[in-house]
């Protein structure tokens, strides 16, 4: 017992220096001596997770909940399920971790992590709250509370939130940009000096890259367009090159869903729900917007960017890798039995707007999967967002995306993202003219433009009865998750048309590359 104890702490230990390799040899040790050490089990579970290894991190920690079924270990649970995006593994575990149990901030935030990234804000924010109690100096702590605020139109309070983190730690790059993509004016500039003096002093990739993306925002606001171009550049050049980004892999996705999106399929072969309403397209291309328009509605609920649909394809195919999309899960996908497909994908979203008839699933890249949604459930409305070219592109290079997820890879070079644009460009030309009655091209500068009469068609697509409600999306008071919190709790305006201008020496080579495609903008 003592050996076992000495090693648990060595663990432990390792752990918290962040020395994860080093610690699982030492749990592995564990388990050998005592096969039911809870523990050790779910410390295998933490070390997977830090290394990104979600599924197998769930399975040990379901093995050490099965001996000891600590809240902690629920807690952990939870987080693993939210970061592989299943909402209804997450909100089971999270049925375990009653706020009034828990006593340690460790714990407390781990559930509002959880939480947070399933998109319940609310409840997040109450976990956060208790977790800074009694750890009020904890910068992650007060991070993670003022982005929970941030997503939930509690803007005041995560302004403060953010500044405090930066107080009890300067180089929390991550909280510099949350407070800079806030847009709260700073005349004092003390910001943008503020910014400065750190970028000078760091060296670090990612840092960099918040800061860059931190930086264009306060200089954007100054209306310091060149700057904002010059600071951006830069550090995404380093990070492409970091990561080895190569368009070819992307390219070979969209000729897959090309080939795939030109072969007709059965209609009664899927699942018959007629629940969910798929929101899709580039991002920042006006998906949310088009969402908080539709769940508006008393009969939809908003479901955010789920990523059910390509877990529930990746859980069938059990294809190698490590990446939910990729070839040869696309490839693997298409031959699955589509009611089973279907239902699992109703299954996995059952928990969403539980009571509301319609919910609305508006990850902009379920596109990818559209032939395999029009399959497993054929009954599904499908809208896809279509806007300006250079809008779009441009939004994309000023967007800070998730640094590690594979599928924004192609965001951080401007003619990337217009290949990529350019192929999804034409396989919306091709669906458009397929003439899918559950299939709609919106495009977003007619939405803007003339919102009434797009809006009462879009309503009518969706085969809603018509609520003056779906008008005035300014007053829907459901969290945003995604970049547009700030702007969908304004009432719909015309302010985003025309952005990319701002940059059009800049994007010369862009509008050549659309020019050359015969796409207007």
């Amino acid at each position: 017992m003592e050996k076992i104890n000495t090693l648990h702490q060595h663990a432990v230990d390792c752990i918290n220096r962040g020395e994860f390799i080093a610690a699982h040899p030492l749990c592995v040790q564990i388990v050998s001596l005592d096969p039911n050490h809870a523990d050790a089990y779910f410390l295998l579970g933490i070390i997977n997770s830090e290394i990104g290894q979600f599924r197998k991190a769930i399975a040990l920690i379901q093995k050490a909940i099965s001996v000891d079924a600590k809240i902690e270990y629920y807690a952990y649970l939870a987080k693993c399920f939210s970061l592989t995006g299943d909402m209804t593994g997450a909100l089971a575990a999270i049925k375990h971790t009653k706020l009034q149990d828990i006593h340690q901030p460790s714990v407390l935030d781990t559930v509002g992590v959880a939480l947070s990234r399933i998109g319940l804000h609310k409840q997040a924010i109450t976990f956060f709250q208790k977790a800074l109690e009694t750890a009020s100096d904890n910068p992650q702590y007060l991070y993670n509370h003022a982005v929970s605020c941030k997503f939930d139109g509690r803007f005041d309070e995560a302004e403060i939130g953010f500044e405090s983190a930066i107080r009890h730690k300067f180089d929390f790059y991550a909280a510099h940009f949350a407070l800079s993509d806030l847009s709260r004016p700073d005349p004092n500039a003390t910001r943008l000096q503020r910014l400065r003096n750190l970028q000078a002093q760091t060296n670090e990739l990612d840092g960099s890259l918040h800061l860059a993306h931190a930086l264009a925002k306060e200089y954007e606001a100054r209306k310091e367009f060149t700057a904002a171009f010059t600071a951006l550049t830069k550090a995404k050049k380093d990070k492409r090159q970091a990561i080895q980004y190569d368009f070819a892999q992307d390219d070979a996705l969209f000729n897959y869903i090309k080939t795939l999106s030109s072969k007709t399929y059965s209609q009664n072969a899927g699942c018959q729900s007629t629940r969910p309403i798929f929101v899709i397209g580039m991002p920042r291309s006006g998906t949310t917007l088009v969402e908080r328009i539709i769940s508006s509605h008393s009969d939809v609920a908003s479901g955010g960017e789920l990523q059910d649909f390509g877990v529930a394809v990746k859980e069938l195919t059990k294809t190698p890798s490590n990446q939910v999309l990729d070839l040869a899960t696309l490839k693997a996908g298409i031959e699955l039995d589509a009611q089973q497909l279907g239902q699992l994908y109703i299954n996995k979203t059952r928990i969403v707007g539980e009571g509301s008839p319609r919910f609305v699933d508006k990850l902009p890249f379920n596109f990818f999967y559209l032939t395999l949604i029009r399959k497993a459930l054929p009954n599904a409305k499908v809208v896809c967002l279509l806007r300006n070219p250079m809008d779009t592109c441009l939004g994309n290079f000023r967007q800070l995306f998730s640094i590690n997820s594979p599928h924004y890879a192609y965001a951080y070079d401007l003619l990337d993202i217009g290949r990529f644009y350019v192929r999804f460009y034409e396989l919306a030309q091709l669906w458009n003219k397929q003439n899918d009655d559950n299939f709609l091209l919106l495009d977003y500068q007619k939405l803007v433009t003339h919102p009434d009469q797009v809006i009462r068609a879009l309503i009518d697509f969706c085969g809603l009865s018509w609520q003056e409600a779906c008008l005035y999306v300014e007053k829907n008071q459901a969290p945003v998750s995604t970049a547009s919190k700030v702007q969908v709790r304004e009432p719909i305006n015309v302010k985003a048309i025309g952005r990319w201008k701002n940059y059009e020496k800049q994007a010369a080579s862009l509008a050549d590359l659309m020019s050359t495609h015969n796409i207007p903008f």
